[in-house]
Parts: C-alpha cells; sequence; structure tokens
C-alpha cells in the first residue's frame, strides 16, 4: 500500500454476491478507496460481522430494522474481540439513503441493492455528487429519464458484465458512430426447452444457473430472460439509446460479454471469462485497470463460441419490455414491480414459472392502469410501483394465493 487512500466508498447490499466480491476487489487492491459505509438487508449477521472487523466501516446500516438489533449484537461482539471501535449502526429505509448521499464529488458509492428499492439511494447517490457504480439496474430501468437527467456525464458506471463491456467497447468512439449495441444472454438454465417443458419447472431448477452465480430474485430472472429484458432498458438509458437499437443474441459460453456495431459495419466486442471482479474492479478503478485481477483468456486453448437468436415464442419477457419501454409513462415501473411481486409468488408455490411474464402481461395490459406520457417526479413513479404491486397482489389471491 502507498498509504489511506483519500476516496471513500459505500457499499450497499454488503452481503449479497456483487457486495462481497466488491469487498474482495478492495481486499486485494486496497489502493482503490477505503470503506466508509455498509449497507445490508440483515439476514446474515455473522458475515456483517466479519466485513467490519476486515474494512473497519465507520458507518453501517441496517435497512430490515426487525434485524438491527441482531447485526448490532454480532458487530460489536467482533469489534470487541478484534480490539477496534465498532461502527455507528442505524438501520431503516431512510438510513440507507442517507448513507448514500454521505459523499461527495471523488467518493465512490456502489449500489448493489436488489430491486427497484435501490431507486431512492441512486438518486441521493448521484445528488451528492460522487461515483455512482451502479449494479441495482432496477433503478435505472424504473427511474429512466430520472435518474439520467439527475446524473453528471460519466457519473453512472455501470456493474454489470454487460454494460461494462459495451462501456469499455465505446471507449474512444463518438455516439453518432453507434449503429447498435448487441447484449449477449447465456440463455440461462432452460435453454433450448418449449413452452410445454418450461410449465413444470420448479424454483430450485429456475436457480441452476449454468454460468454465473448470483441471488435468488436475479438468478429467476435470468431463467425467464427477465433479467435481459430489464438489461436493453438499462441499455437504453445508460447509453442513450432506443430499444430497437439494442439487439439481444443468445451466448452460453457467457465469454462476449457484449458487443457494438459501429456505422462502417464493423463489431467491437469484450470477452473474458465469466468473473463479476472484472466489471466491478472496472467501476471501481476506472479509468485504471486493475492488474491480475481476474484470469485472462487463453487463446492458445481449442474453444468455440456460439451465438443463437433468442427464442422469443418460448421467453416474451423482452418483447414485453420493449413494448413498455416505447410506451413509457411509468410502465417498465410496472413491469419490474409485477415481476418482483410474481418472483415472490413462484417461490412461495402459488405461481407457476410460466406464470411470471403471464401476470407482468396481465398487469401492463390493464386497461384501469394508470398512464402517463411522462411520470411526474419520484413520487409519482413510486404511486405507479404501488398500483402496479396491487393489482399483481389482487390478481395472485384470484388464482388462491
Amino acid at each position: 500500500m502507498t498509504g489511506t487512500p483519500s476516496r471513500r466508498l459505500v457499499l450497499l447490499g454488503a452481503t449479497g454476491s456483487i457486495g462481497t466480491q466488491a469487498l474482495d476487489v478492495l481486499t486485494r487492491y486496497p489502493d482503490i478507496a477505503r470503506v466508509h459505509g455498509l449497507a445490508v438487508g440483515g439476514s446474515r449477521p455473522e458475515l456483517v460481522a466479519e466485513q467490519a472487523v476486515a474494512h473497519r466501516p465507520a458507518q453501517l446500516v441496517v435497512s430490515d430494522a426487525a434485524r438491527a438489533e441482531a447485526v448490532g449484537a454480532a458487530v460489536h461482539s467482533a469489534c470487541r474481540d478484534a480490539g477496534i471501535p465498532a461502527p455507528q449502526i442505524t438501520a431503516g429505509a431512510d438510513a440507507v439513503v442517507e448513507l448514500a448521499g454521505s459523499l461527495a464529488e471523488g467518493d465512490v458509492v456502489l449500489n448493489a441493492i436488489t430491486g427497484s428499492v435501490g431507486l431512492l439511494p441512486t438518486l441521493a447517490a448521484l445528488a451528492s455528487g460522487a461515483r455512482l457504480a451502479l449494479a441495482n439496474k432496477e433503478s435505472l430501468v424504473v427511474g429512466g429519464h430520472l435518474v439520467t437527467d439527475a446524473a453528471a456525464p460519466g457519473q453512472i458506471l455501470p456493474v454489470d458484465s454487460e454494460h461494462t463491456a459495451i462501456a469499455q467497447a465505446l471507449a474512444g468512439l463518438t455516439h453518432d458512430q453507434i449503429d447498435h449495441l448487441v447484449v449477449t444472454a447465456s440463455g440461462g438454465p432452460f435453454r433450448g426447452r418449449s413452452r410445454e417443458q418450461l410449465a413444470q419447472v420448479t424454483p430450485e431448477q429456475a436457480l441452476a444457473h449454468p454460468t454465473w452465480s448470483m441471488g435468488r430474485v436475479i438468478t429467476t430472472n435470468s431463467a425467464t430472460l427477465v433479467n435481459k429484458a430489464l438489461e436493453v432498458i438499462e441499455a437504453c438509458f445508460q447509453f442513450d439509446l432506443p430499444e430497437d437499437r439494442v439487439q439481444v443474441v443468445v451466448h452460453p459460453q457467457s465469454i462476449v460479454h457484449s458487443m457494438v456495431t459501429l456505422v462502417d459495419g464493423s463489431t467491437i466486442a469484450q470477452a473474458s471469462p465469466p468473473d463479476m471482479r472484472h466489471a466491478i474492479g472496472w467501476a471501481l478503478a476506472h479509468p485504471e485497470k486493475l492488474p491480475g485481477l481476474a484470469a485472462p483468456l487463453d487463446f492458445r486453448t481449442a474453444q468455440s463460441w456460439t451465438f443463437e437468436p433468442v427464442d422469443e415464442d418460448t421467453f416474451d419477457a423482452i418483447a414485453l419490455a420493449r413494448a413498455a419501454h416505447r410506451e413509457g409513462g411509468g410502465a417498465m415501473a410496472v413491469y419490474n414491480a409485477v415481476n418482483e411481486e410474481a418472483v415472490d409468488a413462484f417461490f412461495d408455490g402459488s405461481l407457476s414459472f410460466l406464470g411470471i411474464t403471464a401476470l407482468i402481461r396481465e398487469v401492463l395490459e390493464d386497461p384501469q392502469r394508470p398512464r402517463a406520457q411522462r411520470v411526474d417526479g419520484v413520487g409519482g413513479l413510486l404511486a405507479v410501483e404501488e398500483w402496479a404491486r396491487t393489482a399483481a397482489r389482487a390478481r395472485l389471491t384470484g388464482r388462491g394465493r
């Protein structure tokens, strides 16, 4: 080390897949930033205690207030045993937003929260002037122009293998040189299956992703291709393009993470073994590169990469998202909110796997759905979300939930 780094980091979602890998990157490259604050859900008190001892944050927020006491006890005990001061511990959703907005220009907030609950912390981080390393795609998908209008040029850096790949491929290019983007998809665990074969899919089968190790929601979203649908919309806002200029292809090897086709007909691709530390390290250290961050490809070894179209007759999530994005007016907030409710219902056994996107379609097509050219502010978005969740729950109750 060359000394204590001046850049501070706030990590939201510290015990999730992205959060734990980010802390691993910081352990290996301590000059990147010093951990100022961690936000956790609270379901893994012992892991939080380990992180508090290893990274010594000044602040710790437990978003689920009901779990704050257990987390606090574990953290205080571990810090006492280690002979170090415990962090200041607060609880609740408002405290997460406050932590997200507590930094300044030159610092970094990594938002690795899952779901649209990440929107308010995203806006708080942008208002602070800090760099936003964004792994919470839902806040950009749901917030749309509300988020992009709040961001300074280059303030948002994606923490996603696909969007990081696009950003790297675009380095040194101008917007008018882009013809279209190509977002790659592994195809998930059910690639090649028909709708009839998906009728009896279980949660355990949906969680068996062939490439990536992720949390429950994002893994299920990958199985339905909802995750890829959200990534299409994220790319539209991140790179300022309409949805018809963001293509999706299935690439089972997950080596080529995405591509950019230019107006002259050439295509630039970013390729690396599937390892999220590439995306995390890129966003945290940008514009620097971290030597030895992850293993490179060995082109001396025989290998084949394949690409194929998405079966949109079987997997309709992407087409639904494209239509919602074209409509605007909060339609993507409805899409995302209903999906979150549907995934919970799938895991509690009250909704089938195919029922997830069917429920999204039903609520989007509801004639009572609020429609507007553009939703007015955060309050308007949250109202649209609440309507969508209520409508989804009513339908789930009607199905016998």
